[in-house]
């Protein structure tokens, strides 16, 4: 083989590698061109082959590039692009496959444009290839645009088909999920029920959850509505048209995209706007942003606090579970256990316990189902490892859910040991709020693991104002290396374990 066709081969192996890893970051990014752009800014140094690979074309354009020296460059870049080990594994779904054809083709006309001119297009092919990602999608956006109108329509024809269907919209900062979770177990008491399922809780997921999923005998439909941006839950709205609802907390989640909390807080009450004058809003009573700022629409609270129309009192919390009494704006009452730990979970369930009671479904009635419930995936998750537990809070750590998830952990005698990247999507809130997570982490755990040197800065600085011991600190390169770090460590205690937070790949 001649060695412009070894390179041609070569070539095509690491661009074709090079093509798969921005098409999964794309994907994790939510496919949305601004926090691709963003991130390829960010993460300059995940790009260094392809820079590199930039500058040999822009200097190949002046002089002629040896092929045998191209073939060991991109054997090198093969090596560099080589897929590894991801969290969250690219998913090759028919948008995928579109996005892949259309960029082969751009990639293909540099090829072309290499074999019959001039070689050097082969590594400048290689070096646009995170923006050529980018053009493939601009290019397919019409043909997406209709299609996502095309299944919002189907999906809109399927729910009218269901006039009885009622749908209960959730939606908050953070708790939505389990909020999600719980309420649809409850139900089961009495209705059948279908939720979103996991965290499908954009217009296409929602609109997948329909067509997919919903059956003629359901009667309830409980939808889960997340929004990075206005606009969002109004949209979601727009399709399932939600009869009643509940708004589980507002916050700081996704500061980055919202910008201001004045926005997050007009997004997530679209829903209450959304809501017929008829219908059930509830609130939770103990978040602060809330009651300084109540929805327009009638509505009642649940929570812990006094001040609710539903409260969930007498709260006894342990490592093996919670108990507490659940009272009704009526003085009704009843008595509960749960397996959840930690008392937000216990402000969630009062949430999910209101809608039933006004749904109409006794209280009593609820107790088998409430003992069904197990903790939602990934969000304070107790699992035993043989002489090591371990709670699994990965899912997207937030300020008020740090706070609970270190509470949670206080309550063990055991020797207490967090691994955490910290918080992102805050904006510019991020550095002072991550500082206060490591000064709250001093008071309770035994040991810290942070999870990337750049990234856990200011946790490190928070522990460092606590005056922490710097040798009960370890800097772990991934969240494999943390644990390994953590198994290892001698205790005379059992070891419990905090995985707080788990970043995705893109991160």
């Amino acid at each position: 083989m001649s060695a412009p066709m070894i390179c041609f081969v070569l070539g095509a192996f690491a661009t074709i590698l090079a093509l798969r890893y921005f098409t999964h970051m794309f994907q994790l990014n939510a496919y949305k061109p601004k926090v691709q752009t963003k991130w390829l800014a960010h993460n300059l140094h995940r790009s260094w082959s392809q820079i590199l690979a930039l500058l040999l074309g822009l200097i190949g354009l002046k002089i002629t590039l040896n092929p045998w020296g191209l073939s060991a460059l991109f054997a090198l870049f093969c090596w560099a692009m080589w897929p590894k080990s991801a969290k969250k594994r690219l998913v090759y779904t028919h948008r995928v496959d579109r996005l892949l054809l259309t960029s082969v083709v751009l990639l293909g006309l540099m090829f072309y444009a290499a074999w019959i001119k001039n070689i050097t297009f082969l590594p400048l092919a290689y070096g646009l290839v995170g923006i050529v990602v980018l053009l493939a999608n601009y290019i397919n956006m019409p043909f997406e645009a209709w299609r996502r109108h095309c299944y919002i329509i189907k999906a809109k024809k399927i729910l009218r088909s269901c006039p009885d269907l009622l749908t209960i919209g959730i939606t908050g900062s953070y708790g939505k999920t389990s909020v999600k979770y719980y309420l649809n177990t409850l139900l089961h008491a009495s209705f059948n029920s279908l939720m979103t399922p996991e965290s499908y809780n954009t217009p296409m997921g929602i609109v997948k959850t329909v067509r997919e999923y919903l059956k003629s005998t359901d009667e309830v439909f409980v939808c889960e509505m997340g929004a990075q941006n206005v606009g969002d839950i109004k949209e979601l709205c727009d399709i399932v048209h939600p009869k009643h609802g509940i708004i589980t907390a507002l916050g700081a989640q996704h500061l980055e995209s919202f910008k201001t909390q004045a926005n997050i807080i007009k997004t997530k009450y679209e829903l209450a706007d959304a809501l017929p004058q008829d219908g059930f809003l509830l609130v939770n009573g103990d978040n602060e942003l809330i009651r300084n700022n109540p929805p327009k629409h009638n509505y009642q609270t649940y929570g812990l606090g006094k001040h609710n129309d539903y409260q969930a009192t007498n709260v006894k919390v342990s490592s093996q579970g919670t108990s507490f009494t659940f009272v009704t704006p009526t003085g009704e009452k009843c008595d509960y256990q749960t397996r959840l730990l930690g008392e937000h979970n216990i402000v969630n369930l009062a949430g999910a316990l209101a809608m039933c009671s006004l749904l109409g479904i006794p209280l009593a009635k609820l107790k088998p189902q409430l003992l069904k419930i197990k903790a939602v995936p990934h969000r304070l998750e107790l699992t035993e490892h043989g002489k090591v537990t371990i709670i699994d809070d990965g899912f997207n750590s937030n300020p008020s859910g740090t706070k609970a998830a270190l509470k949670t952990l206080s309550l063990f005698d055991d020797y207490k040991i967090i691994i955490t990247p910290g918080m992102v999507e805050l904006g510019e809130q991020e550095n002072s709020l991550n500082q206060a997570f490591g000064e709250d982490i001093s008071k309770v755990c035994d040991y810290v693991i942070l999870v990337g040197e750049k990234q856990t800065l200011p946790i490190k600085s928070g522990l460092e104002k606590a005056n922490y011991p710097e040798s009960k600190i370890y800097i772990a390169k991934s969240l494999n290396d943390g644990l390994q770090h953590a198994y290892a460590l001698n205790s005379e205690r059992k070891k419990i374990i905090l995985l707080e937070n788990d970043l995705p790949d893109n991160y």
